[in-house]
């Protein structure tokens, strides 16, 4: 995707490209709490935003950071906060509560192994955690999967926009190797995605009858209607920002499915196929919830086999199950623990789908 371009280049890890991303977007106020693989991230709003004027507090635990991410969002300001792994764990109820007040704001999860404290290596073991509502309650936020330091800083962008079009949490599902690999990147230029009114925030009630922000409702039926009301914006998020790249889909026999980094191993593989003399495809999510489950059945209907490849044990691996809904044979390639699986494994794997009888 594209969100603007201007030169010149820069070179920039992940974990920088995003914040910068972030603050280019219009980031008024950062919470963070330090954790490996994405410290960069902190380190660079410590630096850049109290020098651009806006707020940068590094808080006393991760629970304190999302909460004060509550706090900013109520006030209608666009709020962020970034961990990995466990530290997102620990969000998990602040970002529920988020949710159930209908309020905007962008998390960014750079994961980890795990689980437990794990280790500091790239993984992408959050899946579950990230797409299936890692809260409680029936609720849904938007997860944005980028595969490049280019995306890390384009989709920190959008994930403001969005947050704030549909009032919504946003997370943004990268890993440690993502977060600190470095790779040039255009920097988004232009006025910050627009802020759309927010009749709704907390400013004080002067010249308006007064407003209550809160996600506790003790009457049933009023509880049961705030979720219908948020059923209903998820189904306008399923219905305009399924987002997906494919590359050799056009006449491919197989055709793997893979996010984040796992999706650039894919894609070299793919590519290396050829001179076997297999014709392979690459569907890659860019939105990973809602997840382009419509796109994935249709080219499941012209392939003779599907391979998903993920740093887990096999998490997106579910969701390509249910939208191919046994048209073709899903199989699977991964590594645990945050070991990387290499172009060679996944070349292995396609060979073994296409020697099955």
């Amino acid at each position: 995707m594209t969100v603007g371009r201007a030169a010149p280049r820069v070179l920039m890890t992940g974990n920088e490209a995003m914040a910068e991303g972030a603050i280019r977007a219009g980031c008024d106020a950062y919470y963070g709490y330090p954790i490996t693989p994405q410290n960069e991230f902190t380190a660079y709003m410590a630096r850049h935003m109290p020098a651009r004027g806006r707020v940068f507090i590094q808080a006393e635990s991760e629970i304190a950071a999302i909460n004060m991410v509550f706090g900013t969002a109520v006030a209608g300001k666009r709020a962020m906060t970034s961990s990995s792994s466990p530290g997102i764990s620990l969000k998990q109820e602040g970002i529920s509560y988020l949710a159930g007040a209908e309020l905007p704001a962008v998390i960014a999860n750079i994961q980890r192994g795990g689980p437990g404290l794990g280790n500091i290596a790239p993984a992408q073991a959050d899946y579950f955690q990230a797409v299936k509502g890692g809260g409680h309650g029936d609720y849904h936020q938007v997860v944005l999967a980028p595969w490049s330091v280019q995306e890390m800083h384009d989709l920190a962008v959008l994930a403001f926009d969005l947050a704030d079009r549909y009032r919504t949490p946003v997370l943004l599902l990268a890993d440690g190797r993502l977060g600190q690999m470095m790779e040039p990147v255009t920097l988004y230029e232009g006025p910050p995605p627009p802020v759309p009114p927010k009749p709704w925030a907390l400013t004080g009630a002067a010249g308006r009858a007064p407003n209550m922000i809160r996600s506790l409702y003790l009457a049933e039926t009023d509880l049961e209607q705030v979720n219908i009301r948020l059923q209903a914006m998820y189904r306008r998020i399923i219905a305009n920002e399924v987002r997906w790249e494919e590359q050799a889909t056009d006449d491919c026999d197989l055709l793997i499915v893979a996010y984040g980094t796992s999706a650039r191993i894919a894609a070299g593989a793919a590519s290396a196929a050829a001179a076997n003399g297999l014709r392979v495809g690459l569907l890659r999510p860019v939105t990973l919830w809602p997840f382009p489950s419509a796109r994935l059945a249709e080219l499941a209907g012209r392939v003779s086999g599907v391979l998903v490849v993920e740093m887990s044990s096999g998490q997106m691996l579910e969701d390509v199950r249910l939208a191919v809904e046994g048209r073709v044979p899903v199989h699977f390639e991964g590594r645990m623990g945050g070991i990387v699986p290499t172009e060679k494994d996944v070349l292995l794997a396609l060979s073994g789908i296409r020697n099955k009888p």
